[in-house]
């Protein structure tokens, strides 16, 4: 889908507050509020912005652990096999292919160290899981909404 640049800042604006209305966008990127509207539809519709969600600090819910972890897995471990998976553990905050040694790197967040631990245990259940690499979050540095681009 071809974005312009009005397209590209009403995303920005998204980005930064998904609450914002389409008035106060409209204001912002010199068009009516209809005119903002009929634009995110459209983006949604072609799958540009996939939702609105609500983020939550974790510590406020009492994960206050976190940690990545390589996967190694069995010659024939598809990305498909990966994803069914990990999404079975509520622990799972994220899950990604990579390149290297590792055949998956996936992010977990827990309540504490026992939580984390029980948590990799389940993991490592996995039938394709071979061994694990683990290096736990001492903290948080930078945490950054998915960038938009300026150019085409």
């Amino acid at each position: 889908m071809h974005m312009d640049a009005v397209d590209k800042r009403i995303i920005a604006l998204l980005v930064a507050d998904a609450r914002t209305s389409y008035a106060d966008i409209g204001v912002k990127v010199s068009l009516s509020a209809p005119a903002v509207k009929r634009r995110v539809d459209r983006l949604r519709a072609s799958g540009v912005i996939k939702g609105f969600t609500t983020i939550i600090e974790p510590s406020a819910v009492g994960w206050t652990t976190e940690a990545f972890v390589e996967l190694f897995c069995t010659g024939r471990t598809t990305p498909a096999q990966i994803t069914v998976a990990t999404r079975r553990h509520p622990e799972v905050v994220g899950a990604y292919t990579v390149s290297g040694q590792a055949d998956a790197l996936v992010h977990l967040r827990a309540a504490d160290i026992a939580h984390l631990e029980q948590a990799l245990e389940r993991l490592r259940a996995e039938p394709f899981v071979t061994s694990t690499r683990s290096m736990v979050v001492l903290s948080r540095l930078v945490e950054m909404p998915t960038p938009v681009p300026t150019t085409n």
